[in-house]
């Protein structure tokens, strides 16, 4: 099986093409698969795998996507704009402006093509955020924003990784549930021990992604680090750079309000998002880069045919 290796800033992902065999679709156990596949020592190493699939709706190509851990997400930002490049690329689209169907519903891609005939940079219409309402009797509503969005503290289990028993984030939809905290130094937060904690918390029934978010008010930038929800920490992350400049925005965590552009630095690089308020679409724009191509061994998918059962 045939495989190609790209990533969006670092966020990598092993990609499947099925545009020309639709039918593996069903044939697989993709959970076991990305499993195996993601295993950074015994597999090819990525943080999930992503496939490209013919459209069932309104798009011209269909994405899925499976954390390392097996489970299914709803949208992944990077992933996409590789998806984008991956299709152009090889000559399945010429067409710069397309939809790709997810599980979070139609996204719209704007491809951005280099002197060379790539397309090196990808703009995203992520759709229009969400605030999650949240309805739990461990988190405590502190502070309202505009667009329903609000700040709750998590204050059980007792958080013995922070500074005080409680957490306070603002959740937020980007088609998948994120929680963002903001943090006076996102080098210093203890990610490893905070983002597994957070991303199991009773109030997320589906596990939520959590950003941890340091703020450079004067140059409307965000420092980001991210623990996806099923991957760990990752060198980056396309729908949490998004919650991040979301509750920046409503939160007015910046001086120049004449602006509707944040530049969101993670680990990996910086992504640019454009949000204009509460009811607006939000865009990202960002690279992707597709890094090498191979194909599985059979004793390998014969494993993981094994181990599935």
């Amino acid at each position: 099986m045939e495989f190609t290796k790209m990533h969006g800033i670092g966020n990598d992902y092993v990609f499947f093409n099925l545009l020309d065999h639709p039918e593996i679709e069903e044939a697989m156990d993709w959970a076991a698969l990305s499993r195996a596949v993601s295993d950074r020592h015994k597999g090819v190493g990525s943080d999930g795998i992503i496939l490209i699939l013919r459209p069932r709706e309104k798009g011209q190509f269909r994405m899925r996507i499976f954390n390392a851990d097996g489970s299914e997400g709803e949208m992944c930002g990077n992933g996409i704009r590789c998806l984008g490049r991956f299709v152009y690329d090889h000559g399945y689209t010429g067409e710069r402006e397309f939809d790709v169907e997810t599980k979070a519903g139609l996204r719209h891609l704007q491809l951005h093509i280099d002197a060379a005939g790539y397309a090196s940079e990808i703009t995203v219409d992520m759709g229009v955020p969400q605030p999650i309402p949240m309805n739990h009797p461990v988190v405590i509503p502190l502070r309202d924003f505009p667009g329903g969005y609000r700040r709750y503290a998590f204050t059980n289990p007792p958080y013995d990784f922070w500074v005080g028993a409680e957490v306070a984030g603002i959740p937020i939809s980007l088609g998948n549930p994120h929680l963002v905290v903001f943090v006076a130094k996102a080098a210093d937060v203890p990610v490893d021990s905070a983002g597994p904690v957070l991303e199991v918390h009773r109030a997320f029934p589906n596990r939520t992604n959590v950003e941890f978010v340091e703020t450079l008010p004067d140059e409307r930038r965000l420092l980001v680090r991210v623990w996806e929800r099923g991957s760990g920490e990752t060198q980056a992350c396309g729908t949490g750079a998004c919650a991040a400049a979301v509750a920046a925005i409503v939160g007015n965590e910046f001086r120049d309000q004449s602006s509707d552009r944040v530049t969101v630095s993670l680990p990996g690089g910086d992504l640019e998002i454009r949000w204009r308020g509460p009811g607006e679409h939000l865009f990202m724009r960002g690279p992707a880069e597709e890094v090498y191509s191979g194909r599985l061994a059979a004793s390998f998918l014969a494993a993981v045919a094994r181990s599935g059962r």
